[in-house]
């Protein structure tokens, strides 16, 4: 035994993984087992700020100085590890784009993913564009991503800043820039607000770009396709940060992606769900399948996949929501038990049934491009119901929308999900995790690590470098499941009541409604 363990550590390989979330930065140094041999967290003192009540902005070099700093304390405890190490990738959150002028300085803050600015719209797009999108029910869809564009937003806002703006990126392009020394990316990487046709892998042509996305070509970054050797660490970029000059930045995806892939979701017969700030399921598939319609597939982090992914918008925020509104005696109660609040609304929640009790969330609260107009709702309040049965209320909630969500997945891609793996901060609880399995009637698993996103990173990484000969030979090598919670047939039959004769009625019902709480 100690024999064949001296082999593997000598055959042990080492890549490192950056992993930009919305909170916090990690930087991993991760071998071919899914072991993370060592890791920096920095969690940020100013996640971002807001000049205005829907804005969320940050400076772009905030991030590339936290990052600076998380590496050099990797290296000042872990150099000899760091040394060793192949290949690194970077994975940040999505959608967030940076405007540089000619000499690659911001020219403004970034614009975060969940930021709610909208253009006016002054210029509407050809009659003849209007006309096509009106036919195929798209123009609400359209017309909300416009104004949701942030190039759009700077240009009829500060046209001073859009003047200066040589390049418009995204932010994970631009922390490639800063290490590599041009602007290159991963296409991958580009969701949201950016020209990607993701079915050709490359920016739209002339016409979307002049008329919809309103960003010229020259101000767009290389992409390259997963995989690719984007650059090496530079010389200017091994000084700020501590990392060898030379080492090999490879090509790979967003964190929702990753975060997929670092859960063994490497088959369209299982489902990943990201239980974070924003909620999502997608499921890969090697074809080109829109999840709902007229909703783009993305690229995954491994080339020749998709991601059928859909997302509620707001997701676990309602949790930090429902804490900061609701919270305060569990906030109280988790100080003194030295726990987090949520532990103790998780436990509590124990003691209120499956459904609620008849009381049924729906989670708009953040409403999402398929649903222009939705809100969010509660319905079915009784003088019984209490702020532990709203708390279970949300958890059910967002379940419910991410089940409505694979529905129409497994429909288009004509299979049915046979496994769900999570993670995401509410992937660590039991109670969530067994409420998710009894909603979706198939078996939950969590993995290893809740670093998940760092273990798709490293994964892909790997992949790349040839250290496996397959997908599916590194997801066996780098993902473990640490518990898998069982449907209980039971809790299973009604949530599938409760979904079906409640919850799926809800949107249909209230949508007239929604849309005249517009104007108020």
């Amino acid at each position: 035994m100690l024999k064949e363990k001296s082999n593997m550590e000598k055959k042990e390989k080492l890549v490192l993984a950056v992993d930009f979330g919305t909170q916090s930065l990690r930087v991993s140094i991760v071998n071919q087992f899914g072991e993370i041999k060592a890791i920096i967290k920095n969690k940020y003192n100013e996640a971002y700020f807001s000049s205005e009540p829907s804005f969320a902005e940050q400076n772009p070099n905030y991030y590339w100085y936290e990052l600076c700093n998380a590496t050099y304390k990797l290296k000042e405890k872990h150099d000899d590890l760091l040394q060793k190490v192949l290949a690194m990738s970077v994975t940040t959150f999505r959608d967030s784009p940076v405007f540089l002028d000619k000499n690659y300085e911001p020219t403004r803050p970034m614009v975060l993913w969940l930021d709610q600015r909208q253009a006016a719209l002054h210029k509407k797009p050809p009659f003849l564009r209007r006309l096509i999108f009106a036919i195929v029910g798209m123009s609400e869809t359209v017309t909300l991503n416009m104004k949701r564009t942030p190039a759009i937003w700077v240009q009829e806002n500060e046209k001073d800043v859009w003047e200066k703006t040589a390049y418009y990126v995204n932010f994970s392009t631009y922390i490639n820039y800063k290490l590599i020394g041009e602007l290159i990316d991963s296409v991958a990487n580009q969701t949201g607000h950016f020209p990607i046709h993701f079915k050709k892998g490359k920016w739209y042509g002339d016409n979307a770009l002049k008329n919809i996305y309103r960003v010229p070509r020259t101000k767009l970054a290389k992409i390259v396709k997963q995989g690719t050797v984007m650059g090496v660490i530079s010389e200017a970029a091994s000084k700020a940060t501590g990392l060898p000059q030379g080492l090999k930045i490879i090509a790979a995806g967003t964190d929702k992606g990753s975060e997929a892939f670092g859960t063994g979701a490497y088959r369209k017969d299982i489902a990943s769900i990201s239980y974070g700030t924003a909620s999502s399921i997608s499921v890969p598939n090697k074809k080109y399948i829109e999840p709902e319609l007229f909703l783009p597939a993305y690229s995954a982090p491994i080339d020749g996949l998709y991601q059928m992914e859909v997302q509620i918008y707001r997701g676990y925020w309602m949790i930090g929501w429902f804490i900061k509104q609701f919270g305060t005696h569990e906030t109280l109660e988790a100080k003194i038990e030295t726990m987090a609040t949520e532990e103790v609304l998780n436990y509590k929640m124990l003691e209120i049934p499956p459904g609620s009790q008849g009381l049924v969330l729906q989670p708009y609260w953040g409403p999402g491009l398929k649903r222009p107009e939705a809100r969010g709702a509660i319905v079915g309040f009784s003088d019984y119901h209490t702020r532990i049965h709203v708390y279970r209320a949300i958890i059910e909630g967002i379940a419910f929308g991410l089940k409505e969500g694979l529905l129409g997945i497994e429909k288009r891609q004509h299979k049915k999900v046979k496994e769900i793996r999570v993670s995401g901060g509410g992937s660590q609880s039991d109670a969530i995790c067994q409420i998710t399995a009894d909603i979706f009637g198939v078996p939950v698993s969590r993995t290893q690590t809740y670093e998940t996103a760092t273990i798709g990173t490293a994964l892909v990484t790997f992949y790349y470098l040839g250290v496996f000969d397959s997908l599916e030979t590194a997801t066996k090598a780098m993902v473990h499941i640490e518990k898998t919670f069982i449907p209980n047939p039971k809790n299973v039959k009604q949530y599938n009541k409760l979904f079906k004769d409640v919850y799926a009625k809800l949107y249909p019902k209230l949508k007239g409604i929604y849309k005249k709480l517009k104007y108020f």
